[in-house]
């Protein structure tokens, strides 16, 4: 009997370790979530009988999320990711396995069929890491800094008080590079980790009470962002919105309510978003609002600090705005119609006032700049010019819950970011702080309920950033902690604000900075580095890791704040639409004409780098002035102007006619013409000066398509173009060690063209 046991037993272990073997493999079904069919891919592996899995949501650009279960048990299937509250049960017959996905309360029918595993883009493509790492060796320098000494991660930083200020927080990071949040106890010194960091990157944290800390994370950078809750402790960890392909954004922190937080969801139409009342502690949901017009839908949503609906505005034909205020009945009216390109938009409510209709709103429907004014609601009327500044937009403000929700300054960038202190306390605390801190810029992070501990970040475009706390009672400054200890401020290069005209007379403003060799008199070569956006992002004063690296390796940095950046006012923000590839590149180069003329950089030794839509800027420029730049780097940037029109995100659909009206329309002839002109894929031709192409594979803003056209050009007439791409990132590389990667080769890659010009090389693959 004992000889027949284990013959049985044997056999058993023998037919699971077949099993297992057949069920490796990708399996692939389709969701049904309100309509709309959600494809999901379960990847199964087995090794040695042991099965694990990762789960890929193509439309989502999600690959390689990994499981945290995978069993089988006879025929039984068994899959869970228990972070974002994922299971799903199935029976596998020999090609299909039929079962039920269980996510956030919701039972849906799955069944999965056999496939062939798929990743984004054509791999084909990618260069080679053997090929990468060569390029990487090219950086031959002795260096006194290193990459890591400008992109490692700090050891700690984000550093925040409970609204009590018993805690302070942090983000610290640990041996394997992976950042969790701490948490100190500031009577003791204990430190806890209250929330670890694992396979995902937690891309921001927040304090919600005294005793629970909120966080986001996404999966592999597709940017459908999960609001998660943990206590001080670690304890009572959960996913506040554990919906699949589901993007949350955290939209109010409500100081009266300690219990609960609103978030804004895409989870019944992944067109639009509304808001949600949530439990911090039960993660229940309640609806607030219903956004049920994804053809005219609710774009941003006003609540007091009760967490009461105040306002809304909603899109009408596609860019054209309403603001909905509440009519005092339950219910809300159409109270201003605007334009897209109009802003008014209420900062807060004030609520120093008896009239609940009073706020602070920033508007620039009566002037070029925005400015802040304050506004009653319930006779329309401007009440006060709270501040307006003749050359810049005013962008912010800041109240004072303590001393009855009094204005204690106002906030505009210029060359620099200011403050503009308005109350009397205030003015007395920036002016103590600028003491302290001469020559530095500074900024107000956080304070504790009772406002008597100021959290201050010090920065400068020579200095990283230091962490400092400030008893306002004892006058007392604490230092907490340096960022970057590595980098002395004496090593690093000035930065400097540069002003220009443009060839057709226009006033741009920018940045140059310079290494010690332009100091001294010498022409040294220069990166253009045009940003991301385009419309309403702009460049800024102050440290900047790429730059620093740059000059480090005796390359200047150009910063141009072409016409569409923001801060500027309306009239130069648009004067930069339907100008995107033409007369913002103009500014470009009408900006590196200029540090020419200055004497400070050599003009045959220019290259230009960007990422997004400074990653466009950088095809075009090589097609656009094929002899002006000595060599390019692409990161996550557009090649094709119909093509990323058509891969836009779900969330983004409805934005498409104000994108058309920045950019291009192709439904118009003309601009039709001008998109086949602008888009760099239909002039791969004229691209003579080496590139190097940078992607996220799961970038859901700018697919991986965009890159791999303008690779694929390239090689087939014979150019060399190395090709990083990383599969478990989206726009732009969040991971320590792949933005490491990417600076090593960026280095290696001007360092082969930008010191010694050599001719393009031709090979079918980089």
């Amino acid at each position: 009997m004992k000889k027949q046991a284990v013959m049985a037993l044997f056999c058993m272990l023998g037919a699971f370790s077949v099993a297992a073997q057949d069920i490796a493999g990708s399996w692939k079904g389709n969701l049904k979530v309100q309509g709309t069919e959600l494809p999901l891919i379960f990847n199964i592996t087995n090794a040695s009988g042991e099965l694990s899995s990762t789960m890929d949501s193509p439309t989502q650009g999600a690959t390689g999320i990994p499981m945290d279960v995978t069993t089988l048990n006879e025929k039984e299937l068994t899959i869970e990711f228990k972070q974002g509250g994922i299971k799903y049960v199935g029976i596998w017959s020999a090609s299909s396995i039929n079962g039920t996905f269980y996510q956030g309360g919701m039972e849906l029918p799955l069944t999965l069929m056999k496939t062939e595993k798929t990743i984004p883009g054509n791999p084909d493509l990618v260069s080679s890491e053997a090929d990468l790492q060569q390029l990487q060796a090219l950086d031959k320098g002795d260096y006194k800094y290193s990459v890591e000494d400008y992109f490692a991660r700090p050891k700690a930083s984000t550093f925040r008080f409970s609204p009590d200020g018993k805690y302070m927080s942090y983000m610290e990071k640990d041996d394997r590079g992976k950042r969790h949040v701490m948490v100190k106890n500031v009577a003791t010194g204990d430190v806890k980790m209250a929330v670890e960091e694992k396979e995902e990157l937690i891309r921001g944290y927040a304090w919600l009470n005294n005793n629970r800390l909120a966080y986001l994370m996404d999966k592999g950078g597709d940017e459908n962002y999960h609001v998660y809750a943990a206590n001080l402790d670690g304890s009572n960890t959960m996913d506040l919105t554990p919906f699949e392909g589901v993007k949350a954004e955290f939209s109010n922190l409500l100081k009266e309510d300690k219990n609960h937080i609103i978030v804004s969801m895409n989870k019944n139409n992944p067109q639009v978003f509304e808001p949600f009342k949530v439990n911090i502690e039960t993660g229940a949901l309640e609806q607030l609002f219903k956004n049920e017009d994804p053809q005219n839908p609710i774009m941003g949503y006003d609540f007091d600090k009760d967490g009461n609906l105040k306002g809304y505005a909603k899109m009408v034909n596609g860019v054209d705005m309403q603001y909905y205020y509440a009519d005092g009945n339950g219910g809300y009216a159409l109270f201003k119609e605007l334009n897209w390109k109009d802003t008014f938009s209420v900062l807060a409510f004030d609520y120093a006032t008896d009239n609940p209709d009073d706020a602070y709103v920033l508007t620039n429907l009566e002037s070029d700049k925005t400015k802040i004014i304050k506004f009653d609601f319930k006779t329309g009327k401007t009440l006060e010019e709270v501040y307006q500044h003749p050359d810049y937009d005013v962008s912010n403000l800041s109240i004072s819950k303590k001393r009855g929700y009094e204005l204690d300054y106002v906030a505009y960038e210029g060359d620099k970011y200011q403050l503009v202190p308005i109350s009397a306390s205030f003015k007395k605390l920036h002016k103590r702080i600028a003491q302290k801190f001469p020559n530095q810029q500074f900024y107000l992070t956080d304070a504790t309920e009772d406002e008597n501990q100021v959290l201050l970040y010090i920065t400068s475009d020579k200095l990283y950033g230091e962490y400092y706390a400030y008893n306002v009672a004892k006058d007392e400054f604490t230092f907490l902690f340096d960022l970057m200890p590595q980098l002395k401020e004496e090593d690093m290069a000035e930065m400097r604000p540069i002003t220009f005209k443009s060839r057709d007379g226009k006033t741009i403003h920018g940045y140059i900075t310079l290494p010690k060799a332009a100091l001294e008199g010498q022409k040294v070569p220069v990166i253009v580095n045009p940003h991301g956006g385009p419309q309403g992002i702009r460049d800024s004063w102050g440290f900047n890791p790429e730059a620093q690296l740059f000059a480090s390796r005796g390359y200047a940095t150009l910063q141009v704040n072409f016409r569409i950046s923001g801060g500027y006012g309306r009239e130069f923000l648009e004067s930069g639409f339907k100008q995107i590839g033409r007369k913002a590149m103009d500014d470009v180069e009408d900006g590196l004409q200029y540090v020419v003329d200055q004497g400070w950089v050599d003009k045959d030794k220019a290259a230009i780098y960007g990422g997004s839509h400074g990653g466009y800027a950088v095809l075009r420029g090589l097609t656009k002035t094929p002899d002006l730049y000595a060599c390019g780097v692409d990161y996550v940037g557009v090649s094709n102007l119909f093509t990323f029109m058509d891969s836009f995100p779900e969330y983004w659909k409805p934005y498409l006619e104000i994108v058309q009206e920045i950019w291009y329309d192709p439904n118009v002839p003309e601009e039709k013409k001008i998109m086949e002109e602008v888009s760099p894929v239909n002039h791969i031709d004229k691209i003579k000066k080496p590139l190097f192409v940078v992607q996220g594979a799961n970038d859901p803003r700018v697919n991986i398509n965009e890159s791999d056209q303008i690779v694929e050009g390239l090689r087939a007439k014979g150019q060399a173009v190395p090709y990083m791409v990383k599969y478990d990132e989206g726009h732009g590389f969040g991971k320590e060690e792949n933005r490491i990667e990417l600076y090593k080769a960026m280095m290696g890659f001007f360092a082969e063209h930008l010191n010694t010009q050599q001719p393009v090389k031709k090979a079918v693959k980089g």
